[in-house]
C-alpha cells in the first residue's frame, strides 16, 4: 500500500477554467483528465489524502459520481470550497480541518502536518515535521519543509510521499543551515524555484 497526497482538484468547478482553460476545453474534459490521472497512479488499496477543495460549485450528484470513480482509501482535510456536498461523501474518516501524521516510507519515518492553507509555522516544525498544503495552485515555491500538493503543482495528478521528499531534499538550503541563520538573526527563506508542470490530457 502506498500513500498519496493531492489538493485543489475542483471537480465540477466551471470557474477553475479561468485558470486552467488553456489546458482543458471544458469542465467535463477537466474532470475526466483528473479522474484518469488519479486512477493511473492510485491503486484501490492505496491511501490518499486530499488536502482540500475536492469540488466547487458542483451538484451533489456530480460530486458523488466523481468520488465513486476514484481509486484508493480517501481522506479529506477540508478546504474553503468543501461544503456539505463534499463533506457528506463517504470518506474513510470524517473530514478534518488539519491533520498530523507519522508515516513510514522507504524505511524512514516522516512526520507531516496537513492543512489546506500554507503556513509559515506549524506544529512540529522544529522537530522536522513537513507541511503539506493546497490552496495556492502552485504559485508558492516549496521550502525545505513545506510543499504544495495541489494538482496544479504536480502535473494534475496525486503525488507519493517519496516524490515530495525528493523535491524538498533537492533544495539548496538544508534545515541545519536554516536553524543556524535564524540563531544568527539573519533572514533566510529556504525557498527554491519550482518548475511549472505541464498537464497531460487523457
Amino acid at each position: 500500500m502506498a500513500v498519496f497526497f493531492t489538493a485543489d482538484t475542483h471537480f465540477g468547478d466551471v470557474h477553475i477554467l479561468r485558470q486552467r482553460g488553456r489546458l482543458f476545453a471544458s469542465i467535463d474534459q477537466h474532470d475526466e483528465t483528473l479522474v484518469a490521472n488519479w486512477n493511473a497512479v492510485v491503486g484501490p488499496e492505496d491511501e490518499i489524502w486530499h488536502v482540500g477543495d475536492f469540488a466547487a460549485h458542483a451538484e451533489r450528484a456530480h460530486c458523488a459520481a466523481i468520488f465513486s470513480r476514484l481509486n484508493g482509501v480517501k481522506r479529506l482535510v477540508r478546504g474553503n470550497h468543501d461544503s456539505n456536498r463534499v463533506l457528506d461523501l463517504p470518506w474513510a474518516d470524517p473530514p478534518v480541518e488539519s491533520a498530523r501524521l507519522t508515516l513510514r516510507d522507504d524505511g524512514r519515518e516522516w512526520r507531516l502536518f496537513l492543512a489546506h492553507y500554507a503556513h509559515r509555522a506549524w506544529p512540529g516544525l522544529w522537530r522536522g515535521a513537513r507541511h503539506l498544503y493546497g490552496h495556492t495552485h502552485g504559485t508558492l515555491s516549496d521550502t525545505t519543509r513545506s510543499c504544495d500538493v495541489g494538482v496544479d503543482a504536480w502535473d494534475y495528478r496525486p503525488v507519493r510521499l517519496a516524490a515530495l521528499v525528493a523535491r524538498q531534499d533537492a533544495s539548496t538550503l538544508v534545515p541545519e543551515e536554516l536553524a543556524r541563520d535564524r540563531a544568527a538573526g539573519q533572514e533566510s527563506e529556504g525557498i527554491r524555484p519550482r518548475s511549472t508542470p505541464s498537464a497531460t490530457s487523457s
